[in-house]
């Protein structure tokens, strides 16, 4: 699908869609647990298909009805989760685990399996098989667990063997993904485990996440100096959960705003442990207008004005942000000067190498831009348009260059768009809602 968006504002109120990072974590959860639980605020992503398709596949029933699914986790009809005795049905079979795009459920549900003990097939389309796992998979096989065929560590692949207890050492540059899907495994094993942090911890916020939601459905772990120590022999409690908005793509409305628009965006918890609420801060940093305010009449409730602000340029450190850096990179055109993003070399390795897709589309677009192996420096520009862009089949690459073309003199054709579906199929139904024009002008 081709979208050409045209130059303007927009105006009005938009509710943050529901975390993708909180609910992946929430559905995992609860599937390992004993009995049923309720997760409420689950998209109608891809991301969230691929992880409710695997937990099914996994045993889980799930039950969705709008955002809301009823979860019975695959422990409920089972004696003992700590594979002493009988284990989940799902164990004894062999289940075909399709991530689809998603790189989370992969890394959080390859050392789950395995921790099940279930022969499991795993596959994924799009970029996903070009995506590292070799650092997971390396110390799953020093485990018991073994790759078919030959080893391999990219999709396609299976796994067989049950993973065993043990120390599990991750370098912490590559993705917290790795310690998250441990995380989420290593209770479930008869014995008691350890997970070793090699080098810096990057993107330390989502293993927060994690953490804190382990912590809600009862699984203890203890925090060291360099990783984490794991009691084995755990038993996830079942229990309700409501996934809060998400930052990161609250993060499009917001930047919109510090850029022109005038914007009232809800569902946003400036307290979360979600990493990607230091978007208000750099925004603010920058210059652009985000504060929070309280609705009044009837229809009250705490939102975020975004609103347009004399920006400055700026250093902005990414290492624990990267979701953040293509809006941000399209914000930073509307400043004076320079702004560097730096410690950003694992942007290479998502959906698209972002790096050199957000270089590609703002040059286009009329804005000066350096591009280096780890870091992005924008300056200052006014976008001209009148141009076709490239999505990269990137979620966030799309979205950001529609909140770009706002800014430009002339509309901006954006190919491949329907790659929004991944993370926020309604995006620009609520683009259009708040007064922006985005045409389709090609359904592929």
């Amino acid at each position: 699908m081709d979208i050409k968006v045209y130059p303007g504002k927009l105006t009005g109120a938009v509710q943050a869609p529901p975390s993708k990072s909180l609910a992946h974590r929430a559905l995992i959860c609860a599937a390992l647990s004993d009995g049923e639980s309720r997760i409420r605020g689950i998209s109608g992503s891809k991301d969230m298909d691929a992880t409710i398709g695997c937990i099914r596949a996994l045993g889980a029933r799930v039950e969705r009805a709008g955002t809301e699914c009823r979860i019975r986790g695959i422990f409920a009809d089972a004696q003992d989760p700590s594979g002493n005795g009988e284990r989940p049905a799902a164990a004894k079979e062999e289940p075909v685990l399709d991530c689809i795009e998603s790189g989370s459920t992969l890394r959080f549900l390859l050392p789950v399996a395995a921790a099940l003990g279930a022969e499991s097939s795993f596959t994924g389309r799009g970029k996903l098989p070009e995506r590292p796992m070799t650092p997971l998979a390396d110390e799953m096989k020093k485990k018991g667990v073994e790759f078919l065929p030959d080893g391999r560590d990219h999709l396609p692949f299976r796994i067989r063997g049950k993973l065993q207890p043990g120390r599990f050492t991750i370098p912490g540059n590559v993705s917290s993904q790795y310690i998250s899907g441990l995380l989420f495994a290593l209770p479930l094993l008869e014995g008691n485990s350890e997970i070793y942090i090699s080098g810096k911890l990057e993107s330390a916020s989502y293993i927060a996440l994690t953490l804190a939601m382990l912590r809600e459905f009862g699984i203890e772990v203890r925090e060291t100096a360099d990783g984490f120590t794991v009691p084995g022999g755990q038993k996830y409690r079942s229990g309700d959960c409501e996934v809060e908005g998400d930052h990161s793509n609250g993060a499009f409305w917001l930047a919109a705003g510090a850029m022109g628009s005038d914007l009232e965006i809800y569902g946003l918890n400036t307290d979360s442990a979600q990493g990607d609420r230091a978007v208000l801060e750099i925004l603010r940093s920058l210059g652009g207008g985000c504060i929070e305010s309280t609705a009044t009449g009837p229809d009250p409730g705490k939102y975020i004005h975004a609103f347009a602000g004399s920006m400055k340029g700026m250093k902005v450190d990414c290492s624990d942000i990267p979701d953040l850096v293509p809006i941000l990179s399209v914000a930073a055109t509307a400043a004076e000067g320079e702004t560097l993003f730096c410690n950003a070399g694992r942007l290479r390795i998502k959906e698209s190498d972002r790096l050199a897709a957000m270089a590609e589309v703002l040059t286009a677009l009329g804005a000066g831009v350096t591009e280096n192996e780890d870091s992005l420096a924008v300056r200052g520009s006014s976008l001209q348009g009148g141009c076709e862009v490239d999505g990269h089949n990137d979620h966030r690459i799309v979205m950001s260059a529609a909140i770009a073309a706002l800014c430009c003199r002339e509309p901006v054709v954006i190919r491949g768009a329907e790659a929004v579906t991944k993370s926020y199929p309604d995006f620009f139904d609520r683009f259009r809602e708040l007064g922006g024009r985005a045409d389709v002008i090609a359904d592929r």
